[in-house]
Formats: structure tokens, sequence, C-alpha cells
């Protein structure tokens, strides 16, 4: 337990220094009290005289050198010649009925003190708090060595308080205070503690042998090692050194040469040395100076006065008194402190008693001193006067006044059980004269009114305070307005009485008049003029009369045209140049008032404050764009609208996205050398917004992954010459466009070259089509080809007559087809081909005669798709919808008949187009089943076509199901087919059985294709009934037919063995066993390409169009029925046409079938995005189909 803070403490909270007299100003060491006495010479002197004790101010104390010791310290006690000097405290309110009484106790011993309460009046329990000296606070210092315990009786109704100390130390003696408060009660009651040792004497004992360390490590270090001592009886011899009494030399000596001393003498356990003399019994030393010391300690009421009386031994000593460690000096001017002489008494008379004499006090009489400490105890202020209720009006002065008991005491005055605030800027002042007490309002308002109190330390008071408005009669109100920025605002009323002052106010705000602002009243008229409006006018303006209960007020809107301020980005032309990625935000000024309505706008399409990654923002005087993630998209102009009721105003601002570039369409080789080749490309369709700086070049090994870079200084034209390549291998080519954002993505790798020779010529050129603006010629590949393989053909041509050869086809194509278009009808032509690889073109194939352009009728011609060459089969109450293009010039005449017979409009919708005919039933019945013949006719040219269309149905039952044979575990069935097959080949049956016990049906076998089967494997004893179900490609029949006995299976004696056999291995690796087949199809109408793959087990089957898997594209659909492969291309466009590939692979090994397809016909740009074709691809689509219809 700690020691509690001393009066006299110093301010860094270390103790004031005290120095023995014969110290020689040596600080004394804090915390241990040491009292020292040397031991008698022998018993008798032991018994009879006692060494002399310092006095208590010469005590020193030495640190506990970080010891951790578990002892309950209570603190300093009291010198045992104070324990019945009585304490001079004023009366208390009595509420102790019984009170602690000071004890003795040995140490060890345990001892209990008790105090008692009366309840009879108390409503409830008293706090009582107990002390050790005059602070420590026992409450928190319970333990095993302090116990405190409450009780109550409630028959007698006493409070019962104890106090339990057990097993005492010396260090629990002292003074101790017990105080019970209740409400303004208060009740406290000192007494004392003495702490006695158990009789025990000091011994003859050698002091530098006693405390020589016994043993080390031990728990009993320290101590005195009597049994050491004891042992040891054997005469020792004496020692010519003279005797040393250590402890008269331990005495004499100043407490920082203790352990000097113990080292000197060989006295190795100091600490234990210092504990045992802090044992001996302490005789007190008699003072010299005083007859009589000051009482331990003191109290009185706060504004008594109290005296403080010594006895002098010698009363011509010099006497000073300190007050916390400063000299008390009297002066003559000064009362609160009196020094009277009465023969050798000597006292201090404290006056007037406040908070600031609680302190400690000593009295220094020559060399010696004795303190006390003083208790100054406040007494409650109580309220003489209470404050009475008020009544009043506004702008009047309102003065409570309170008188207290107490001059210059501190109270709290309260609103409604709130302080009212006594700042600079409150409106409420607070005065005290004498005892009395005042709270001010000056200017009384309605907020005013309240329950106003003020509250004491001994009371409160309280009283209610009542404030009214006065009436007013009004001729004229404020009249709201609306007022253009910058126009002058006039305000008028009139009231009555006239010359009444009042105040305008603006939103709450007293309006001082100034240089703008002109307040003018004559009799009943007021007037607020302001010469030129601002923003900051707008409000709401309230007129008071001074003294009145009513309020003129009027809302004055202040409005000003929206204006976008764009002069203060500093951007030129308006641009704001982002990169692509970034974040934008792009912040506008604004102004209008009221705030306009801001309206962003790309295009036709208003930009939401609520958008995801665009979107608009207003606040305050600014308008923002935020773009998170900026995309080329992006780039454009955008609007902006401001709205309000006083005008409209639109700016413009153009934001630029920069990006890298795109990357190059994929780099041609038009020329192939022996170790070099010529490449060209275009220019990116997409600089990024910033130019084009340069592009870069790799090259790589077709049959490697590394690329090469190829130069490191970028090149500016968009051709180059790559050098040192080797011979006869194959090499790809790609570029990259460089500008200031940085380098694209690499262009697509150029067609595999290898430098080596041109091919020859094409061969077999014919004419195949003609029209009046187009030819379309045909041709074989060249008879030599080379190594380096051949990259397509270039076809050109000229009017006859002219050496002035046009390239039809920009981009070569690799077909052996081709159509010149845009020709003019009517002229001669002369064309010629040539073959392309890396190596440069060949020598041209030219036709041997003109053509002349003019178109020829073509005969029509039907073509079937695949899938309507055979029977075309549906459900019944599914829906046939056909499609059947054809091709004729000029649009050919389409009619068709089922069975040489008109089809019926009603059952059967048909469709005619230029170029097909479209045949749908929506709902299919047996009766539409049958053979339709479709017709076209142009001129006298005719082609026909038959669709076989074939509904079919569920089956019904066979018609008679018998039992042939039974014999050992096996019943032989037989049935006959059933007499209506859906209109569809029966594909198979199904044979169930049941016993004739249960009837309940299992299944035999099923998809079983014969109209007679044995069944085996029957339990013997049992009798069974059969029933049979007929299948075909649409499920079983509806019902089945059952036999009409049953078959009882009887025991034989008779046993079959069936003999062994291996199963045969059925694993084979794919093969195609009908490939696919190249095709022609219609833009716009759906296609399909079919082909059959044989494998076990299955196969999995790729389709890749171009050598690329197609995966989760929605225009394709794949099916696989039982080997056979579909691929169904949804209404196809020119970009669909190219290599198809049908890959099957399994466990054994893989297969692959290849075909062409080509797509006739075109589309418009918003049917290309809708069918989802890419953005480059439909451009590079338009553009071609410009150039045909300008040519």
């Amino acid at each position: 337990m700690p020691e509690p803070t001393k009066k006299d403490e110093m301010p860094n909270g270390q103790p004031e220094e005290s120095v023995a007299p014969d110290s020689k100003g040596a600080p004394p060491l804090p915390e241990i009290s040491l009292e020292i006495s040397p031991p008698p010479d022998d018993d008798a002197a032991a018994a009879n005289t006692t060494s002399p004790t310092p006095h208590a101010d010469d005590s020193v104390t030495v640190p506990a050198m970080g010891r951790k010791d578990s002892v309950w310290s209570l603190g300093d006690g009291q010198a045992p010649e104070d324990l019945d000097k009585p304490i001079d405290t004023p009366p208390l309110s009595i509420l102790l009925i019984e009170k602690p009484q000071s004890g003795t106790v040995n140490v060890g011993g345990d001892i209990t003190f008790v105090a008692k309460v009366e309840a009879k009046d108390l409503l409830r329990k008293p706090t009582i708090k107990w002390f050790k000296g005059k602070w420590m606070d026992l409450a928190s210092k319970t333990g095993k060595h302090l116990q405190l315990k409450e009780t109550f009786d409630r028959v007698t109704k006493i409070h019962t308080f104890e106090m339990h100390i057990i097993k005492a130390k010396e260090n629990y003696a002292g003074n101790y205070r017990c105080e019970v408060t209740y409400k303004d009660k208060f009740d406290s009651c000192s007494f004392d503690l003495e702490i006695k040792e158990d009789g025990q004497g000091s011994q003859n004992i050698d002091i530098r042998s006693a405390f020589k360390r016994s043993s080390e490590g031990q728990e009993d270090a320290g101590e005195l090692d009597f049994s050491g001592l004891l042992k040891h009886r054997e005469p020792k011899q004496q020692d010519d050194t003279p005797e040393v009494d250590v402890w008269e030399i331990l005495k004499n000596a100043r407490p920082d040469e203790y352990e000097k001393i113990a080292f000197m003498y060989g006295i190795t356990d100091l600490r234990g040395l210092l504990k045992r003399m802090k044992k001996i019994p302490k005789e007190e030393k008699k003072s010299e100076a005083f007859a009589k010391k000051l009482e331990p300690a003191y109290q009185v009421d706060k504004g008594g006065k109290i005296r403080l009386v010594v006895d002098l031994a010698d009363p011509t000593v010099d006497l000073k008194w300190y007050k916390n460690g400063q000299e008390i000096r009297p002066s003559p001017n000064q009362r609160k402190y009196i020094f009277e002489h009465k023969g050798t008494q000597r006292i201090m008379v404290i006056n007037n008693c406040n908070s600031n004499d609680d302190a400690a006090y000593s009295v220094a009489a020559g060399d010696e001193k004795c303190t006390t400490e003083l208790f100054v105890k406040e007494l409650p202020v109580k309220i003489v006067k209470d404050i009475e209720a008020v009544k009043t009006t506004v702008n009047e002065r309102i003065e409570l006044e309170c008188e207290v008991s107490e001059a210059g005491a501190q109270v709290k005055w309260m609103k409604n059980g709130v302080e009212v605030p006594t700042g600079v800027r409150s409106r409420y002042r607070v005065k005290c004269e004498g005892t009395k007490h005042f709270l001010v309002i000056d200017d009384a308002s309605r907020e005013d009114t309240g329950t106003y109190s003020i509250m004491a330390s001994g009371g409160t008071s309280e009283a209610r305070v009542q404030v009214d408005l006065k009436p007013l009669k009004i001729y004229q109100d404020l009249q709201d307005m609306t007022v253009l920025l910058g126009q002058p605002i006039k305000l008028h009323c009139e009231i009555y009485p006239g010359n009444v002052p009042g105040r305008w106010y603006r939103n709450g705000q007293l309006i001082q008049p100034n240089d703008r602002i002109n307040i003018l009243q004559r009799h009943k008229n007021h007037r607020l003029e302001i010469e030129t409006s601002s923003l900051h006018d707008a409000g709401d303006y309230t007129f008071v009369p001074e003294g009145y209960s009513q309020s003129l007020s009027a809302k004055i809107h202040i409005v000003d045209p929206p204006r976008v301020h764009l002069d203060s980005l500093n951007f030129p032309e308006n641009t704001v140049t982002v990169v692509a990625g970034n974040k934008l935000r792009l912040e506008i000024p604004i102004s209008g008032e009221p705030a306009p309505r801001v309206v962003w706008m790309k295009g036709e399409r208003v930009i939401l404050e609520s958008g995801h990654r665009v979107r608009a923002e207003t606040y305050g005087d600014q308008t923002s764009l935020t773009i998170e993630v900026t995309e080329r998209e992006d780039t454009g102009n955008y609007k902006i609208v401001l709205q309000n009721e006083a005008g409209e105003a639109t700016a413009s601002v153009k934001i630029k996205v920069v990006d890298i570039p795109d990357p190059p369409e994929a780099p041609l080789v038009p020329v192939v050398g022996g170790d070099w080749c010529s490449m060209t490309w275009e220019p990116p369709k997409y600089d990024g917004g910033s130019p084009i700086l340069g592009y870069f070049i790799e090259r790589k090994k077709k049959q490697s992954s590394r690329w090469m870079r190829l130069n490191f200084d970028l090149i500016k034209e968009t051709s180059f010459e790559p050098k040192k390549m080797i011979e006869g291998v194959p090499y790809e080519v790609r570029v990259f466009a460089v500008n200031a954002i940085g380098v694209s993505k690499p262009s697509e790798p150029s067609k595999a070259f290898t430098p080596l020779a041109v091919t020859s010529e094409p061969t077999m050129l014919v004419v195949d089509d003609v029209t009046d603006t187009t030819v379309t010629v045909k041709w074989r590949p060249p008879e030599t080809i080379g190594a380096a393989g051949l990259d397509g053909y270039l076809v050109e041509y000229c009017v006859e007559g002219t050496d002035d050869w046009v390239v039809s086809n920009k981009e070569l194509t690799e077909k052996t087809r081709y159509t010149i278009t845009g020709l003019s009808p009517g002229c001669k032509i002369l064309v010629r081909v040539k073959a392309i690889n890396a190596a440069g073109a060949s020598a041209p194939r030219s036709l041997q005669h003109s053509i002349l352009v003019k178109e020829v009728i073509e005969p029509p011609k039907i073509r079937v798709p695949r899938h309507l060459k055979q029977t075309y089969t549906r459900r019944v109450g599914e829906a046939v919808n056909l499609v059947v293009p054809f091709m004729g010039k000029p649009r050919p005449k389409v009619t068709w008949l089922k069975e040489g017979k008109p089809i019926e409009p009603t059952h059967v919708s048909i469709r005619n187009s230029d170029c097909d005919s479209i045949i749908f039933i929506r709902k299919a019945e047996r009766s539409h089943s049958g053979k339709y013949e479709m017709t076209v006719q142009v001129d006298n040219h005719v082609d026909k076509a038959i669709i076989d269309i074939q509904i079919v149905d569920l089956p019904g039952p066979p018609q008679c199901v018998t039992i042939e044979d039974v014999w050992g575990g096996n019943v032989a069935l037989v049935w006959t087919l059933p007499k209506d097959n859906g209109n569809a080949p029966i594909t198979g049956y199904t044979i169930q059985k049941a016993d004739k016990k249960t009837m309940e049906w299992f299944t035999c076998i099923e998809h079983y294709h014969r109209t007679c089967i044995t069944i085996t494997e029957l339990v013997v004893g049992n009798e069974y009934f059969f029933r049979i179900f007929s299948e075909n490609m649409c499920g079983l029949s509806e019902t089945a037919t059952q036999t009409k006995k049953s078959a009882l299976i009887v025991k034989e004696g008779l046993q079959v063995k069936t003999q062994e056999y291996n199963d045969h291995d059925f694993k084979e690796a794919p093969r195609f066993t009908q490939p696919l087949i190249n095709t022609f199809a219609v833009a716009g109408y759906n296609t399909t390409l079919n082909c059959s793959v044989r494998a076990n087990p299955r196969a999995k089957v790729i389709w890749m169009k171009n050598k690329i898997i197609i995966i989760d594209d929605p225009r394709y659909r794949m099916f696989s029925n039982q080997g056979v492969c579909t691929l169904e291309i949804r209404k196809p466009s020119p970009y669909d046409g190219g290599l198809y590939t049908c890959k099957a692979i399994n466990d054994l090994g893989e297969a692959q079938v290849d075909c062409k397809l080509e797509v006739k016909g075109g589309f418009t740009f918003y049917e290309l995005m809708q069918r989802g074709v890419p953005l480059h691809l439909i451009d590079k689509y338009m553009n071609e189909a410009k150039i045909v219809e300008q040519k």
C-alpha cells in the first residue's frame, strides 16, 4: 500500500527534504524510516536501559532496493507520546451513535474497529469512508490484512460498519479517521492504533557476525540467524583488536554513510541489519526546546479561527512558524495571522479560515521542529432569500435576485435544468454583491420564458419567468419580390402607432445600414432599400417593431440567368485530351440563381448522375463529368445545358481520348527474292488520336515461336525490305505501330512466304458467267507452284483497244473463280489472271478473245438443301418450316403441287421471294404427309424438284401375342405387326413380364427387332403373363398387347450348359465414312454441313473454321446423332465463307475432313451488326461493296 501524499510535498511530487541536525545538509533517502538504538552490554542493562531514539524529524529513509515485498502497509503512525493528546475539533452533525475507539495490538494480532449509525431519520444508507492519516482512503486497500464489513439491523434500524485489521504489522500503527456523510449531514471520528512488540529483549549479539548472510538464495536471508549463533559456543581466541561499538557508530553517522560502515566492519546483510534495527523499540527523546508540542492535527470550520499553541522549555529561544515549508512573517496591516506570547506559551491564531489555510504547519525553536496538519471544513451555502417570479414583455430588462448565507459563495444559475451560459458573448449577465447574486437579461425575448433556478451547496431556489409579446396594427405588410441580380430592392411597410423604431433582419441576422443598404423611417412608414442586389441579398426579410409582439416578413428571391464559365479552364479550343484507360474528371464552373438544372449530353444521349462508368454530377457552383475508365468511344462533343427560371445557357466541350494505335493490318509481301522480300502494309485504321511516329518490324521462321526485331530506329514509310533470310525456309513478318502514347499490339502475321521463285501461269482460263455489269471467269491452278506455294490470284482487265489494265481484286483471292464487277454494259474487255506467291506474280494467263458485257438469260435451277433430298420427317403437332433456294434470271415463277394437285392455302402456307420459297405448316398432321412438287419457270425454261414430307406418330400395339412354347425356365413368344405403324417404320419392341400372383410388370428386353423371342431365366413354379409394346422413331405405343394365356414354369431334370465365348473387341479409331463436300450457300438462309464418322469409343467432334475452333458462337449449332455430324450455320453472310473442318478424336486416334463454303449475296450494315460480325470485317466488306458499285 503506497504512503499518502503529504501537504508539504514539492510541486514535482517528491517529498520535501527533512534533514537531521547532524546530517550536514545531506538529503535523506525516501520511504523506509530507520530508528537506531545500540544493543546493551548485558541482560540487566537491556532490561533497565534503552538507547535514545532520534527525533521524528531526524528520521532517514533508505530505498527498498527494488524488492517486491508482499507487505500491506498502512503508512506512518503517530508518535507514542501523541496518542493521548486530544484534537481540538469543532462540533459536527451527530450521525455516529457509536464511534471507533483507539486500540493496541501486538505484532501479528487482529483488531476490529466498529462504528454505528442510527437510520431512523435516514431514507437511504449513509456513506462511510475509512482513512489512515489525512488522505489515504482504505477502501482500495482491502485484502488479506484489511477487511471492511457493513451490516444493517432491521429491528433496531442501526447500520454497523466494521474495519478488521488481520495480522497487524508495526507500520500499521498511526492515526485513523472514519467519515460518515448523508446528504448535507457530516460526521467524523479519529482514533489511534498502537502496535506493540512481543516483549523480546535485546541480546548481547555480535552485530558483525549476526548480520553476515547464513546462506545464499534462502528465504530467510536478511533475518538474524540465531540458530547459527547457538551452534557455535566454543570459546574463541581473544583478538587483540579493540572492541568497536558498531551500533554507536551507526547511530552517530549520516544515513549516506551506512553502507560504507557496513562494508568496513564486514556486515554483508545491510538490509537485514536495517530491518532488525527498525524492530528495536523506540525511546522517546525528550525535547530540549519544547515542553509541549503541537497536536498531530487540527480541524476548523470554514470562516472560523484556530489557535496553534506550543509550550517552550526555554522562553528565550527564537521561534519561527512555517506553512507548507514557507515561513509565516507577521505584518502590521494583516489580521490573518496573530502571534501571542503568554509566559512560555507561544500562540498563532489563524482568523477567517478558508481552503487555502488547509495545509501542513510547523514551528521551529532553534534546531528543533514540531509539525501538525490543519483541516478546514467547508460549511454548506444556504439560500437566504429566494428568487421571485417575473412576468414581462419583450425588449424589457429582467433581473433575478437571490441572497445566500455566505459572501462570495459559488452558485450556479440554471434555465429549465440547463446551466445558463455566462460568457462574453452571452446575452445573460451574472453579478455578485456580497451575499446577493443577480442574473440580468437586458433585452428580453420570448425564448427567455422558462423556469430559472439557482443552485448552492446547501440548497436551491427557482422561479418562473414569463415573457409575452406586444400587440401591433399593420396597415401595409411587406410583399414578396423576385428581383433580377444587380437590380435594386425596395421593401416598404406601414404600421401603427407611428415613430415606433424597429429592426430589419435577413434570415434571422440583423441588417445594419451601409453604403449599399439604406434604412428609412418616416412616421408610420418603414423602408429598406438596396441599391444593387446580390445573391447574398436573397432570403427571408423580417421587420420587428421594437416592443411589439408581431413582426412583418417577406421573401426576396434573387434570380440570375445561368452561365457556363469555360474561359477559366484554359483549354485550347475547349478541347480536353486524355489517355485511354485513365480517369477523367472535368469540373466546369457555372453560375445562376436559383441553381440551374444541368444536363450533360453526348449527341442525343443524356448522361445521368447514376451512370456507372460515365456520370455527370452537379454541386454548388460547378458541374462535373466523370469517366472512370476512358475509352476510345468517349471521344466527341459534349453539350452542357443549364436552365433556371431566369433563362437558359448552353456550352460545348470536346473530349479527345488518345490511346496506343490499333495494330496495322497484316502486312503484304508482294515480292520475294532468294534471300529477301519486299513487304508493305496499311497504316492502322485508328491512330489512337495521336499521329503515327513510325513502325517496328519483326520476323520469325514459321516453325519457330521466337520473333526477331529487324529495325531499332522507327520506319516512317509503310514498306520495308527484310534481308539475310535463308532460302527455302518459310518466314512470317509482322508490324508494330508507334505513336506518342506507346507501341500498338502486333499486327496479324503476314502469310508465310518462302524466298523462292514465282509460280507458273494459271491454266484453262475460261468465262463462267456474263451479266450487264459483271463478268465471271474461272481457271485452274498453275501447273508448277514450287516450294513457295501459292498465295492467291490477281485478276486484271482492260477495255479492248487500250493497254490500261485495271486490277479487279485489290486483295488476292484464293479461289479459282472471280467476278469482275462495275463494268459498263455493251463494252468488250480482255481478262488476264496472275498467280501470286511470296516470290511475286507469275506470268499472266489471258483470254484469247474479248468478252462482250451483256446479260444472258439464266435457266432456272432449284438448289434443294441436302436434308430435303431425303424424306423430311416430323412428328404430329410439330411445325414444318422449309426453305428451298433457287436461281434464275429474270425472277422465276414458282408453283407448288401435292400429289399433282394444288395445295390448299388454309392447310399449308407458302411464301416466295427472288431467290427462295418457304413452305410452312404451323401444326403438322399425318394428312400433310406426301410428295410436294416445286416448279420454277423462266420463259420456256423449267426446273422441278420433289420434297417428300413424312408426318409420323406413335405406333399402335402388336395385333396378337401368343405363347408358342414353354420348356424349362424358358417361354417362346410370337406376335404380329401392329395394325398402325404411326406412318413410320417399326424400330423395335419392348417385352414385359408379370407374375400372376402380383401382376407387377417388369421389362425383359427393350428395342427388340424381331416378332418372336424366347424369354429365359424364369422362376420355376411361377406363372407368368407377357405383354409387348411396339416402338417407332416417335417412341413406344400408348398401349400394349397382352397374352391371353399364362405360362407355368415347371421343374425339369435336365440342365443346359452354355458355352463360354470371348467378347469381340469393337474398339476402333475414328474414321469418316462420309466426308464433307464443298457447298454453296445463299446469304441470309440457313445452311448445313454434314458428314458421318465411325469410332468406338465414341469420338469427340470438333468443328473449325479456317483452322480456328468454333466455340460458343450463337451463329453456329452443332449436332451429332449416331455418328452423323451436322454443323448448322444460321443465316450466313459472305463473311461466313471459308474452309470448314470436322475433326473426330478418341483414345485410339483422330481423323478430320475439310470442305469449302462459299456464300453468295450481301447484307446491309445493320444486318451484319445484328449477326455479331466484328466491326473491322464489316468495314472491309462494306468497302468492297462500294468499290463494286462504283465500277
